[in-house]
């Protein structure tokens, strides 16, 4: 028996959300819970939650699941399911502890001994792209993901358009695939435009080119380009997706494992993109435990095609030295070798959390806010 004794959360700089489940016999399992912006939303579902689930049985992970989803009501949306997302992950981690294997090794085993990642380059909004470039590219990366615009009206001058094509252009030149970013910040009539003239340049993907709100808008721009069209980190579980890939509006899922239910839901939806020839590509802007999490999915399912790596993003660097590794013991465990991260081999996620390192932190850290960003004409834009 592996009875759930206590549950923590611990909000840390920069902007995540670490959970932290014990069970009876002092074993210790590690989630996040991460919705950035919204911490004080997400600890709040967690305490209705933890008081919930205390006492049951640590193994039945389903049964756990399907409990916080179906006996609350009210379900879904990025809150609610960060929190499972947390919850999820700890489970996970102390199952496999317990058993004394990698966590892929509960989820069918190997079928690739790494996983290639991708990092961000540019900042929330794009700036000095070849040095980001040139200095990604002797970490080892290949690939790299960068915003594709700066600020973007429904129609706007042709210069914004061409601005992204340049920055795609200095990017290959480098020598390294970039995938773009659009982070739902184009309309209709401007992503039309975009997407016809970054076409002959290759981008790896436009993600988001289209806020997932206008499926009937992305309808439209998938049958116009070739461009693999990548979006799914605002789609928090499989009823969010299954339009989507029944419609054929996305070639490559980006589900981010703290925000979609956790391992449990990542690997449903991982396995319905694969009946539909839809890639998974896992969305991690976060923390150590949601990218271990998410490398375990990565390593034990067909269909997956690259992760996406926090270490050394702009606002790790903004938060002074915080950054990927900072809460690990060995901070080897992430190595990039060749644009790839090998398959841990310790048991769980295979990594060593700093519990000393998270409680100092955790005691001073206030809530992240969403920044704000504004046109010129005052109007609020996108993120």
């Amino acid at each position: 028996m592996a009875i759930i004794k206590t549950i923590e959360r611990f909000r840390v700089k920069p902007r995540w959300v670490f959970v932290k489940i014990t069970d009876e016999d002092g074993k210790v399992g590690w989630g996040e819970a991460t919705l950035e912006g919204h911490d004080l939303a997400v600890e709040g579902a967690l305490d209705e939650i933890v008081v919930r689930i205390k006492g049951l049985e640590a193994n039945n992970i389903e049964h756990i699941w399907q409990l916080i989803w179906r006996l609350g009501f009210y379900r879904g949306g990025p809150v609610f399911m960060s929190a499972l997302s947390g919850i999820d992950i700890a489970l996970w981690d102390l199952k496999a502890r317990r058993l004394n294997v990698p966590l892929y090794e509960l989820l069918g085993g190997l079928v690739r001994e790494r996983c290639q990642v991708y990092c961000w380059i540019g900042g929330d909004r794009p700036a000095d792209i070849e040095a980001a470039a040139k200095a990604r590219k002797e970490q080892g990366l290949k690939c790299v993901k960068m915003n594709a615009t700066e600020d973007v009206n429904w129609l706007d001058a042709p210069s914004v358009l061409d601005s992204s094509v340049e920055r795609l252009k200095t990017v290959k030149a480098v020598g390294l695939n970039a995938g773009l970013d659009f982070h739902g910040r184009l309309h209709r009539p401007m992503a039309k435009q975009l997407a016809k003239a970054l076409e002959p340049h290759q981008p790896l993907f436009i993600e988001e080119p289209i806020l997932v709100e206008h499926p009937e808008a992305l309808k439209q721009l998938a049958g116009m380009t070739s461009i693999p069209i990548a979006l799914g980190e605002r789609l928090y579980h499989r009823w969010d997706v299954k339009r989507f890939l029944e419609d054929g509006l996305i070639d490559i899922l980006q589900p981010d494992i703290a925000h979609a239910g956790g391992v449990s839901e990542v690997k449903r939806l991982a396995s319905m993109a694969e009946a539909y020839d839809v890639a998974i590509a896992p969305h991690c802007p976060l923390g150590p435990i949601a990218f271990a999490a998410s490398l375990h999915v990565g390593l034990s399912t067909p269909n997956f095609v690259i992760l996406e790596m926090s270490l050394g993003m702009h606002y790790n660097t903004e938060a002074g030295d915080i950054d990927l590794n900072t809460y690990l013991k060995d901070q080897s465990v992430f190595a990039i070798d060749a644009g790839h991260v090998a398959a841990p081999n310790k048991p769980g996620l295979g990594i060593d959390i700093d519990e000393e390192m998270i409680r100092k932190i955790a005691a001073d850290t206030e809530p992240w806010q969403c920044k704000e960003f504004y046109g010129p004409d005052g109007s609020i834009r996108e993120w």
